[in-house]
């Protein structure tokens, strides 16, 4: 069986790589490169031998017949910050998210997971209203009123995949991936704080729960949905009604509700909780001290950690006898290429997500 040139497309991508430099590291012309990753021609033997090195990858992953998908509906046309995002940081990404849906279908193999909740669909074009479908979510879960402890915790018992990523550098905060016959993965980018990352979060989720298409109003919908998610308006307004609305108070609630200041602010505007004029002067001030790209460090809480994908590989390693290296044959990577996808918890630590072993 021939190399597959779609996996040798995904593998340059995954790098950075643009065709001209990765041809010159293969020892071929670009146009030779060109026809290879679209199927046209069949790599030589010492073309996939030099891939091997030049994208760090095992000769097998070169050779593997998994369907490659497309940019998936939260990231493409209307990628969030598109215009900081480079065509190359763009292909990286989609190519991360095919290589970590790759390694799911391969972990599911070998153990299911049995989640508590179901995601619900709720289609926007049904219900109409980010804020009432939020909040049919929320009851659907059974979520407690007031801020929401773990909204990570509350996405993987619904059966929702999430990870944390550096998503290639690039200016992107999240992207929601559902393929045929595996659970949806969400992946955040992993250097925001995180308060940005539970609104992420929620964003995504937003996606998967109103969204099957792409609309020009759908990442507005989706902070909306968020926002409702995050901050119910009936459970937020108490703590605003009565009360002087000033940047100590925005301070103080940010802990409790495990959002930003902004979003705090935004919320309380969309509420007709404060007037035009107090908006726009505490948003004067936001600027003035250089808040809206990071809020004060003291007001920091520890990020939500994701546990159900990092499991699945302790479950490989622990119950099913796995060592390092096998898994890494499973998964079509080097051993050391683990630590790139994976931090498995310590199971000590985490709570314990359920997997029937499957033989």
């Amino acid at each position: 069986m021939p190399a597959n040139g779609a996996m040798l497309r995904i593998a340059r991508q995954r790098k950075g790589f643009q065709q001209t430099e990765a041809a010159a590291r293969l020892g071929i012309d670009q146009s030779l490169l060109s026809r290879i990753e679209n199927g046209f021609v069949e790599p030589r033997d010492e073309v996939v031998l030099r891939a091997e090195t030049a994208y760090e990858l095992p000769k097998s992953f070169f050779f593997l017949t998994d369907p490659v998908y497309g940019a998936p509906v939260s990231v493409h046309p209307m990628w969030r910050r598109k215009a900081d995002v480079t065509v190359r940081e763009m292909d990286a990404i989609v190519a991360e998210l095919n290589i970590r849906i790759m390694h799911l279908r391969r972990f599911l193999d070998g153990a299911e997971y049995a989640h508590a909740n179901d995601l619900p669909r709720l289609d926007i074009e049904d219900y109409g209203d980010p804020e009432h479908i939020a909040a049919l979510v929320r009851a659907h879960w059974k979520v407690p009123r007031g801020p929401i402890k773990d909204l990570t915790l509350l996405v993987e018992r619904a059966g929702v995949l999430v990870s944390h990523s550096q998503l290639a550098g690039a200016a992107v905060s999240g992207v929601t991936f559902a393929t045929p016959g595996l659970p949806p993965l969400i992946v955040l980018n992993s250097e925001q704080p995180a308060d940005r990352l539970r609104f992420t979060l929620a964003h995504e989720l937003g996606h998967l729960v109103m969204h099957r298409f792409p609309s020009p109003t759908m990442e507005e919908e989706a902070n909306v949905f968020a926002s409702a998610l995050l901050m119910p308006a009936s459970d937020i307004r108490p703590y605003f009604v009565g009360r002087r609305v000033d940047l100590a108070l925005l301070a103080a609630l940010k802990p409790e509700w495990k959002v930003a200041m902004q979003a705090l602010l935004m919320r309380a505007s969309s509420l007709n909780l404060v007037t035009k004029n107090q908006a726009q002067y505490l948003w004067k001030q936001i600027s003035a001290r250089r808040l809206r790209l990071r809020e004060p460090p003291e007001l920091d809480f520890e990020p939500e950690r994701p546990t159900v994908v990092a499991t699945m590989l302790r479950v490989h390693l622990d119950a099913l006898g796995y060592s390092r290296k096998e898994v890494a044959q499973l998964l079509h990577t080097r051993e050391n290429g683990l630590t790139e996808f994976y931090d498995a918890p310590d199971p000590a630590e985490t709570p314990k997500p359920k997997f029937t072993i499957m033989r």
